[in-house]
């Protein structure tokens, strides 16, 4: 339990200093595609968003195929993935379902 916590700890870390190189580059004029990933990704329950995740990382060449298969870009997931991380209850969901895919 302890690894999990510790594996989605990080994983939100890398996600959260990620996009914030990333808006540091946007431009102010031009529009955000964020703004239609958020309303895209929110379909996916915590528990479907953990299953994926473990998908991916039992099987990492075949991360594209997998997120596609569920109409998700790379960039998609991973805001998912921190919205999921924004609330106790969810985050807590997600690592379940994590923890029950990946065994």
């Amino acid at each position: 339990m302890r690894k999990i916590s510790i594996a989605i700890a990080a994983l939100t870390l890398v996600l959260a200093l990620g996009c914030k190189n990333q808006n540091q580059y946007s431009s102010s004029n031009t529009p955000s595609p964020n703004n239609t990933v958020a309303s895209q990704t929110t379909n996916l329950s915590p528990e479907d968003l953990g299953k994926l995740g473990a998908e991916i990382k039992k099987h990492p060449k075949d991360a594209q195929k997998l997120l596609s298969d569920k109409g998700l870009t790379e960039q998609q997931f991973e805001q998912a993935v921190r919205k999921v991380a924004e609330n106790p209850d969810q985050s807590k969901r997600y690592a379940e379902a994590y923890k029950k895919a990946k065994t």
